[in-house]
């Protein structure tokens, strides 16, 4: 999965393989608590590389919940509905 992160984010050198690592194992164990798995099912390795490149474009915009540079104003989206809505499919019920 590090290599299709590298090729997402167009990165070619190796100096940030430890972040993207850390990047990609955060995202899968969000992922898994999101969906109430232990083990995460082979069509999401997508959905950790899509999380784990936006939370590199995030990086020190964490806590922000909107961005504003150059006369743009961003509105910072931790999980887009597309995102939520590919999760939900996978998601485990729970019984209280």
């Amino acid at each position: 999965m590090l290599e299709r992160l590298k090729r997402r984010l167009e990165l070619t050198e190796n100096d940030r393989d430890a972040l993207l690592g850390d990047l990609l194992e955060e995202a899968e164990q969000y992922i898994l608590g999101y969906t109430g798995r232990r083990v995460l099912p082979l069509a999401l390795e997508g959905a950790v590389i899509e999380t784990a490149a936006a939370s590199f474009h995030l990086l020190g915009l964490e806590g922000a919940s909107s961005h504003a540079e150059g006369g743009v104003n961003d509105v910072i989206d931790r999980l887009p509905a597309r995102m939520k809505a590919q999760l939900d499919m996978y998601r485990l019920g729970r019984v209280l």
